[in-house]
């Protein structure tokens, strides 16, 4: 169902993560019939955020996702009518080659508090524009919403209750704008000389996107678009969303609850956070794919969601659903997903990562309401997780400082401080980090190891340390 990604060429240089250390702190037409999630409690917590692509089966990979605070799976449901338009509607497969029964996954879901996104994909053959090509326009539109009603439908009544569908995935690439390996949307000239298809955005809106989206909203339920990624620019992504069709009289935008975009950085999302989330029309963001090669940094995912969540708290996070990420993929073979196959099963340094991540930042979160200072070298961020103030740095080996200018000082006890390796969760020696008031900021210092974690960097770049630093109790600003 969903592409492999196997070429450096296709994700920018993951020397560009280092960006994602960023501090962000700071001192409708065709309106959705859904209702918000019942029973939110406004807490925000790490592990709403977190999703991945594919289902935990067995009750071992259950207990693992719990360890990762993985709370979202995505996966295809079908097969639809594969062979031929006298095929029985069959929509209770799921899996790369719907090699798995989707009803019991569906299920054991909603028993284990994880989330389901299911993906509405692709054009059987017989009814593809471009012989043969699942990728391309459908032929006959209504064997496409027969597909989309039997599906949300089925699913969005009890005993399974999904609410959250998604519209095709990656309809982007040199027919859109894109670069040419990022296409999953196909036209006449697919396989000519330049690619081009000049009724690309005109056909994906009439044919695929509007008639789900109306169906998912009969059914009352939520549009996730689908994933545009990063190759295809978030220009021109704005310029599909907001594509005004003359036949249906109506925007993608108009019909998409929660915009979806892959492998983009946190930063870039707030370009689509401003113009259709802040003051609607969008109720969220999402990326449904993140990681795959950009997990070959070790670093990537702890630094990835802890931005995000720092991020998604200076941005009005007023439903738990509003803001999620998708790691891409939990299971494989390859060190760049967070388990690899085996008797047992055994977590792959990110995956690893977010265990750590899972039981250092484990409450109720709130933003830090004053700015911090990192010293030369260090970049982080900061949250409150319960009362924990817990801070997440990046630096080379030697002692380093980070201060908190505002922070008043405890009236009781001097809170406990740690110093806590991100990739292993081993606390350093009491010893290698210390704090400290003066004149109305906490100042604190800690000792990076000589033997960092990080990937080894190009020259002059210095390998840097990952670390979360832990203080014990929450102090009044």
């Amino acid at each position: 169902m969903f592409k492999q990604r196997h070429s450096h060429a296709r994700r920018r240089a993951l020397q560009t993560l280092a960006a994602l250390a960023s501090v962000p702190f700071h001192a409708v037409a065709a309106t959705a019939v859904a209702v918000p999630r019942s029973g939110d409690t406004g807490t925000r917590r790490m592990t709403q955020l977190i999703g991945s692509n594919g289902w935990a089966g067995a009750p071992a990979d259950i207990a693992m996702w719990h360890q990762m605070g993985i709370s979202w799976g995505r996966d295809v449901a079908g097969p639809g009518q594969p062979d031929s338009p006298r095929d029985a509607m069959r929509i209770d497969r799921t899996g790369p080659s719907y090699d798995s029964n989707l009803p019991p996954v569906l299920l054991s879901n909603n028993r284990n508090g994880f989330r389901s996104l299911l993906l509405l994909a692709y054009t059987p053959g017989w009814n593809a524009t471009v012989a043969d090509d699942s990728k391309s326009a459908p032929v006959d539109v209504n064997a496409w919403t027969q597909y989309v009603d039997a599906v949300v439908r089925k699913y969005s009544a009890p005993p399974y209750n999904v609410r959250y569908f998604q519209i095709w995935n990656e309809a982007a690439g040199r027919l859109s704008g894109g670069l040419q390996q990022a296409t999953f949307w196909h036209g006449p000239a697919a396989g000519g000389k330049d690619g081009v298809y000049d009724r690309a955005m005109q056909d994906y809106v009439e044919r695929i996107h509007i008639p789900a989206a109306r169906i998912i909203r009969k059914y009352r339920c939520y549009i996730v678009y689908g994933g545009w990624p990063d190759q295809g620019g978030v220009d021109t992504y704005i310029k599909w969303l907001e594509y005004r069709s003359p036949v249906v009289n109506a925007r993608m935008i108009d019909w998409v609850d929660y915009l979806d975009i892959h492998y983009m950085k946190v930063a870039e999302l707030d370009p689509l956070y401003e113009r259709y989330v802040r003051n609607g029309p969008a109720r969220g963001i999402w990326q449904t794919e993140i990681g795959d090669r950009y997990m070959e940094d070790p670093h990537y995912l702890a630094r990835y969601f802890f931005d995000f969540a720092v991020w998604a708290l200076d941005r009005n996070w007023d439903d738990p659903d509003k803001y999620v990420s998708m790691v891409f993929h939990w299971d494989g073979v390859e060190p760049f997903r967070l388990t690899q196959r085996g008797n047992p099963r055994k977590y792959t340094v990110s995956g690893r990562a977010l265990v750590v991540l899972n039981r250092t930042v484990p409450g109720a979160l709130a933003p830090v309401p004053v700015p911090l200072k990192f010293g030369p070298d260090v970049a982080g961020g900061a949250l409150y997780s319960d009362k924990d103030l817990v801070f997440q740095v990046a630096a080379p080996a030697g002692w380093r400082t980070v201060s908190v200018p505002g922070l008043k000082a405890p009236v009781a006890r001097q809170p406990d401080v740690r110093f806590i390796d991100a990739l292993t969760g081993q606390a350093a020696p009491a010893s290698d980090v210390a704090l400290d008031w003066d004149s109305g900021a906490l100042n604190i210092r800690f000792k990076v190891p000589a033997n960092v974690n990080g990937a080894p960097r190009k020259p002059p770049e210095v390998p840097v340390h990952l670390a979360y630093i832990v203080v014990s109790s929450r102090q009044a600003a």
